[in-house]
């Protein structure tokens, strides 16, 4: 459905407001590695950071790394089982039962539950609980969001659990977002 990962960079802007995320993506030391520098505004204040995000081959996430200009600092190990740590070893019981996660700032974290389900029509919707990380606070916390195939490879419909909000998003080959409406659009 989606071509096998290659060494790829990829931009998006925001729709609303300054700002521009630079995407590093492909193989890493133990599967998938992602690192990007976003620049922007978050509920009304700007800010930068950068991020990291390891995964296994089948696109489970096993570690995050968001630090933010000011200093601030979030570090956690995953076993893609849905167990979490802090960055001193100690266990994350508040984020149990989350495989993927969401960063506010960035499309890009559509694309791991996408990829790591292999997600396809068939499947029809799909409830997940995400552990989303805002980068105002940095402290993350669960999140229901559903997924639905509606075109494989090429078209994915994203919704809050509550209903508040959907987006339909189109990907390209390797499965990350083109456009994100109302949010994020590609510039590369």
């Amino acid at each position: 459905m989606f071509r096998p990962l290659a060494n790829r960079t990829v931009r998006w802007r925001p729709v609303e407001g300054a700002g521009l995320e630079h995407l590093t993506l492909g193989p890493g030391p133990d599967g998938i590695r992602a690192t990007s520098v976003v620049i922007g505004t978050y509920g009304g204040r700007p800010f930068g950071a950068r991020y990291r995000i390891d995964c296994a081959a089948d696109w489970s996430v096993r570690a995050l790394e968001v630090e933010t200009t000011d200093g601030r600092r979030l570090a956690m190990s995953g076993d893609g089982e849905g167990n979490w740590r802090d960055a001193q070893g100690a266990p994350r019981h508040d984020c149990a039962g989350c495989i993927d996660i969401d960063l506010s700032a960035t499309p890009f974290t559509n694309t791991l539950p996408i990829r790591r389900l292999g997600l396809t029509r068939a499947a029809g919707t799909v409830r997940l609980s995400m552990l989303y990380v805002p980068l105002d606070t940095l402290e993350p916390f669960v999140d229901g969001q559903h997924y639905t195939a509606i075109e494989d490879g090429r078209l994915y419909r994203y919704e809050a659990a509550d209903g508040s909000f959907r987006a339909d998003l189109p990907l390209d080959e390797d499965g990350l977002v083109v456009d994100y409406p109302s949010l994020f659009a590609r510039v590369n």
